[in-house]
């Protein structure tokens, strides 16, 4: 997360930064796939100097010096988040001086990071509201662990500014939507999973849920499942995927029971609380923001955004309100 947003904004900014200790106390420390193809193409739109670029190093200093943001095609090379990259050029893109589009390649579902549906349905209508207009995402294949080879084509409209946003409660339910993803497993897969999710709704008195049920091919076989909800003030998600030896059942009942534990707080989702932040401290003027839960990457995000951008969010831990 660190790197991620550290990035993002020392390439929008372009102010050079370092980091250091890169996911030290994980199983597999330093720079992955993903984050080197982030940090590249970030790199290439910047005319950067980076010390540090290669797999499994743990420092990095990132020197931007002009930006040259061009359409182009990115390959992950692995079953890398699309997801988590686009978080990383998001706020490059929108802030682009025309249209840009990318053709990339990698992983759609994966695990700690949101699917590209939830990417579609929650992340960009959340950022919509602080005037990013809806980028085009055409899904062409959907990609899995261990293989990837996911495809997805987004485009990117130009923004000259960003406005603030209240977002302390979600409003009316107007309508709760979703999807089942089977890749390279049978029908029954998505059926069950999408099935499960409805039923868990139906049972806490969130009725009428559309779930949409998606049979593909895929380089390896997955599932995953995305449910959000569209509120008059907010867009709340949730997602989930499926793993070895998990039935479908389950993978669609803890969607579920996310999603519904969101809505009964009536605040904005934990999945989008880290990712909310960059945009509330680039939006000119005060913006309020009541999360379910400040969880440690939105403390993190937090902290690396006040660092580069010089700016001081206002925390009310005990009613999760951050304001700016």
């Amino acid at each position: 997360q660190v790197l991620r947003t550290s990035i993002a904004l020392s390439a929008l900014t372009l102010k050079p930064i370092k980091i250091i200790n890169i996911r030290k106390n994980r199983q597999n420390p330093g720079l992955q796939a993903q984050h080197l193809t982030g940090v590249k193409t970030a790199a290439e739109f910047t005319n950067a100097d980076v010390k540090g670029l290669e797999l499994h190093s743990t420092e990095l200093e990132f020197i931007p010096k002009s930006h040259n943001i061009k359409s182009r095609e990115i390959d992950i090379g692995t079953a890398g988040s699309i997801g988590l990259l686009l978080q990383t050029l998001t706020p490059l893109l929108i802030f682009a001086d025309k249209e840009i589009t990318l053709d990339i390649i990698g992983g759609t579902a994966g695990l700690g990071a949101p699917t590209i549906q939830y990417m579609q349905h929650v992340t960009f209508p959340m950022l919509n509201k602080f005037g990013v207009a809806m980028p085009e995402i055409e899904i062409i294949r959907e990609g899995f662990y261990p293989r990837g080879q996911g495809h997805v084509k987004i485009t990117f409209k130009p923004v000259e500014k960003l406005k603030p946003v209240s977002l302390l409660e979600r409003g009316e339910i107007k309508s709760i939507r979703g999807v089942s993803v089977v890749g390279s497993l049978p029908e029954d897969v998505a059926k069950r999973q999408a099935n499960s999710a409805k039923k868990t709704l139906v049972e806490n008195n969130f009725h009428d849920a559309q779930i949409e049920k998606k049979v593909t091919d895929t380089a390896s076989p997955g599932t995953s499942i995305t449910l959000w909800a569209d509120c008059e003030n907010s867009v709340i998600g949730a997602d989930n995927i499926g793993r070895l030896g998990k039935r479908a059942e389950i993978v669609g009942e803890e969607a579920a029971l996310d999603l519904i534990k969101s809505l009964e707080s009536g605040a904005v989702d934990k999945w989008m609380s880290d990712q909310i932040i960059p945009f509330l401290a680039l939006a000119k003027g005060t913006s309020e923001v009541r999360m379910e839960e400040i969880t440690d990457h939105c403390g993190t995000n937090m902290l690396v955004t006040e660092q580069i951008l010089g700016i001081k969010f206002d925390i009310n831990e005990k009613e999760g309100v951050i304001k700016t």
